[in-house]
C-alpha cells in the first residue's frame, strides 16, 4: 500500500510491538519508509514481526528498565518513539490491591518515562529533534467500572506527556498522546468480549463501532511525521465520537 506520509530514513522505536496496536503501528511505519525497532517481551512475537517486515527487534520486559539504555544505545539516535506497551487489571474498586495498581503503573507510566527519557536524550545529543507518541486511552478522562488502575495510569500518562512537551519543545522534540476507545486487540477482547458489555459502549459511539488497530497506526504515523511539526502536548481522541457524545 502506498502511503502519503513519508518517514523514509527515520529511526523509530515502538514498544509493545509484538501484537495488536503495536504490531499494526510497526507494519504501517515500515510501509511509510521508517527504520523500525520493535520492542516486546515475547520472542515468538518478534520472530513473526521480522518475518512480516524489515525491522530490528529488542526482546525486553519493561517491568525492569535497568540497563535498558545500554541495549537501546546501538539503535540511537532515534527520530521517533512510540510508547505503546500497556497492561490492565480488572477489579472492582473496593477489592483493588495496591500491588495491582503498582504493576499497572510500572508499565503504563514508569516504563514510558524511562523509554521516553532515553529516546529524548539520544535526540538531544545528536541535535535531531524528534517526536514521541504515547498510546493512552479515553479511559484517562472517563470512569470505567473495574478499571481503577488503568484509568489512573492513563491519566498520569497524559499529565506526564504535557510536561514532556513543555520541557522538550526547545530541543525540537514533540510529545503527544493518542486516546483510542475500545480497540479489538487481544486485551480488548479480554475486556469487552461480553456482547452485553459491548452494546453499552457501542451505543455511546456515534460512528457505531470500535477502533481498528491500523486506524491508530495512521494517526501515529502522522504525529511522527513532519506534517505534524506544530502539534505537541496534545491528547488526540480516536474514538468515533465517544468523548463528545
Amino acid at each position: 500500500m502506498l502511503s502519503e506520509i513519508n518517514l523514509k530514513g527515520k529511526r523509530i522505536l515502538v514498544t509493545g510491538a509484538g501484537q495488536g496496536i503495536g504490531r499494526a503501528i510497526c507494519t504501517y511505519l515500515s510501509e511509510c519508509g521508517a527504520f523500525v525497532i520493535g520492542l516486546s517481551k515475547t520472542p515468538s512475537h518478534l520472530d513473526s514481526l521480522r518475518d512480516e517486515i524489515d525491522c530490528y527487534t529488542l526482546c525486553w520486559d519493561l517491568t525492569d528498565t535497568t540497563n535498558l539504555g545500554k541495549s537501546l544505545r546501538s539503535f540511537f539516535p532515534l527520530d521517533g518513539c512510540v510508547n505503546n506497551a500497556g497492561i490492565t487489571h480488572l477489579t472492582p474498586f473496593l477489592k483493588h490491591q495496591v500491588e495491582d495498581l503498582e504493576k499497572v503503573l510500572a508499565i503504563n507510566v514508569k516504563a514510558v518515562m524511562e523509554v521516553s527519557r532515553l529516546a529524548a536524550q539520544s535526540m538531544i545529543i545528536q541535535s535531531k529533534g524528534g517526536s514521541i507518541v504515547n498510546i493512552s486511552s479515553v479511559a484517562s478522562s472517563l470512569g470505567i467500572p473495574e478499571h481503577t488502575a488503568y484509568c489512573a495510569s492513563k491519566a498520569a500518562l497524559e499529565a506526564m506527556n504535557r510536561v514532556m512537551a513543555v520541557e522538550l519543545g526547545p530541543s525540537k522534540i514533540r510529545a503527544n498522546c493518542i486516546c483510542p476507545t475500545v480497540t479489538m486487540t487481544s486485551m480488548g477482547q479480554q475486556v469487552w468480549s461480553d456482547p452485553v458489555k459491548q452494546e453499552k459502549i457501542l451505543n455511546r459511539i456515534p460512528i457505531g463501532r470500535f477502533v481498528k488497530p491500523v486506524e491508530i497506526a495512521y494517526v501515529t504515523a502522522f504525529l511522527l511525521s513532519d506534517l505534524a511539526a506544530m502539534i505537541t502536548g496534545q491528547s488526540i481522541a480516536v474514538d468515533g465520537g465517544l468523548s463528545v457524545a
